[in-house]
């Protein structure tokens, strides 16, 4: 069992699930704003607004925006004067981002197709990396986290927006049997797939907990490493800073 990795409540190779998660994203990528919408009551936009004010985004600094497909991070942080790479590890994703862009006249973003376990971009070259909904579906998460802080520069920050563990009572019951019981329903509905909204759910559970992913970006070697629950633990903004 050392050697596999899971997807979802499933333990497999790690390249089924690279190749899996692929698959998944590949076949919600049309519809995968609408469904955002639709599980989060158009949450997930307030937590975005948040979270990209607390990356604070400047002009002229240079973002990498991973697993950032449709662009809804990426739209929000050009829109502060920031030059954003928008990197994914599906095509899929980043073709609804580019036309996204095209239909908001989003100019000045750069698009590029990217494995988040071994970036491509030299040492040192971004001043923050931004990741939102996305680091969970990394098959190799520590490696993910050890390239983030290698293409920061000294004084780079990260910040990722995750799905997280609820932790109040009453709340707790009531998302296990929405997010168990009505998410898979609606992907069959809307998105025509209720296996990828299954595996979404149930990749959720499987994500470590606020404090044990903090000390994880720790021992990628990141100081000041803090965390933010949001809406009873939900979801987490977590941050770090490359010093």
């Amino acid at each position: 069992m050392n050697d596999k990795v899971s997807y979802g409540y499933q333990w497999v190779d790690p390249e089924e699930k690279t190749a899996r998660v692929g698959s998944v994203f590949r076949r919600v990528a049309s519809r995968y704003d609408l469904m955002n919408d639709l599980m989060s009551g158009g949450l997930h936009r307030l937590w975005k607004d948040h979270f990209v004010a607390k990356v604070r985004p400047r002009a002229g600094e240079h973002i990498l925006d991973m697993a950032g497909g449709t662009g809804d991070i990426a739209f929000r942080m050009a829109a502060r004067g920031a030059q954003v790479t928008v990197a994914d590890i599906n095509p899929a994703m980043l073709e609804v981002g580019r036309k996204r862009a095209e239909e908001r006249h989003i100019a000045g973003l750069e698009w590029q197709e990217q494995n988040a376990e071994t970036l491509s971009f030299a040492d040192a070259r971004f001043n923050a990396y931004t990741i939102a909904f996305g680091i969970r579906n990394v098959t190799d998460i520590p490696a993910a986290l050890r390239e983030a802080h290698r293409v920061l520069k000294v004084g780079g920050r990260f910040y990722c927006l995750e799905f997280s563990h609820v932790e109040l009572p009453g709340l707790a019951d009531v998302y296990e049997w929405y997010s168990m019981k009505v998410v898979p329903r609606l992907g069959e509905i809307v998105a025509r797939d209720r296996e990828a909204y299954q595996y979404l759910v149930e990749s959720i559970r499987r994500f470590p907990p606020a404090p044990r992913f903090a000390q994880m970006i720790r021992e990628a070697g990141f100081a000041n490493v803090r965390h933010e629950l949001l809406l009873g633990g939900v979801v987490a903004i977590h941050s770090g800073w490359k010093i």
